[in-house]
């Protein structure tokens, strides 16, 4: 099996993939808080439950992928490979082979989960196409005709635009993030998650319509998003006609796939 890791600010969400099936089939997956103080043993135990309520175990694990944005936890996490699961990991970083030819200034600060977006939407979806991930920022990527990354934009989270709000507005408590049922609100938390989602949808359908004018005529891009708050977000945009909860793992899980080489178990 193939273990593939994305590591983000708020979230890390774990893939469990049967890759020598035809095709590979995920055979399960979770998300959790991304805690970056924790301990090799810390993360070990965590994961070995995670395994254990799935009826799995470790030694079932042969490779390991991991897209990271938290840097003070890759050691932690490389050791806890090597440890728990005695395998060497690969990470997502400048160098591994992606088979997208990165057209902007400096390839090596793109961030690793939207290479792996990137990558797994031009597989599944073609070219041209727009990659909305809804994370702890909004990351929007741009993949041509043929495959390549054009480039992108990124956004404040819905999430940390909505704790910037509340943290500091003193009479303002935290409400639910949700669609509500019309603009015009009638009541201070009506008018709070009015702003937050409208506002919120009127920041992406806004950035979208930008990038599909420079985009110019042609073969419209197809719209795709992913991420914790897409289908919320997507409900109410003009633009998003598809919700891929996967991406991202499928993306490592391809990455792996272009990376593939013989990586004994065992400390490297």
């Amino acid at each position: 099996m193939l273990l593939a890791l994305d590591v983000g600010n708020t979230n890390t969400v774990l893939g469990l993939y049967r890759i020598d099936d035809d095709p590979p089939e995920l055979a399960a997956h979770w998300r959790v808080t991304t805690q970056r103080a924790q301990t090799v043993d810390e993360f070990g135990v965590f994961f070995v439950n995670l395994f254990e309520m799935n009826g799995m175990k470790p030694s079932q694990v042969r490779h390991i992928i991991i897209a990271s944005v938290v840097p003070p936890v890759e050691s932690t996490l490389r050791e806890v490979c090597e440890t728990y699961f005695h395998v060497e990991p690969l990470f997502v970083e400048p160098g591994i082979k992606t088979g997208m030819p990165l057209l902007i200034d400096n390839p090596s600060e793109l961030g690793a989960d939207r290479l792996a977006d990137s990558v797994a939407a031009f597989e599944r979806y073609g070219g041209p196409c727009v990659v909305v991930d809804f994370g702890t920022a909004t990351n929007f990527e741009v993949i041509s005709e043929h495959g390549e990354y054009l480039g992108g934009a990124i956004a404040p989270g819905l999430g940390l635009s909505a704790e910037a709000l509340f943290s500091r507005a003193a009479r303002l408590s935290r409400v639910d993030i949700k669609a509500p049922p019309k603009v015009i609100g009638t009541n201070t938390v009506a008018h709070v998650q009015s702003g937050l989602f409208f506002g919120y949808v009127g920041l992406v359908d806004g950035i979208l319509e930008r990038i599909i004018g420079e985009l110019g005529a042609g073969k419209p891009p197809k719209i795709v998003a992913t991420g914790g708050l897409a289908r919320l977000i997507a409900a109410g945009s003009r633009y998003i006609k598809e919700v891929d909860d996967r991406l991202t793992l499928d993306g490592l899980r391809i990455l792996f796939e272009r990376n593939r080489t013989s990586r004994p178990r065992g400390r490297a």
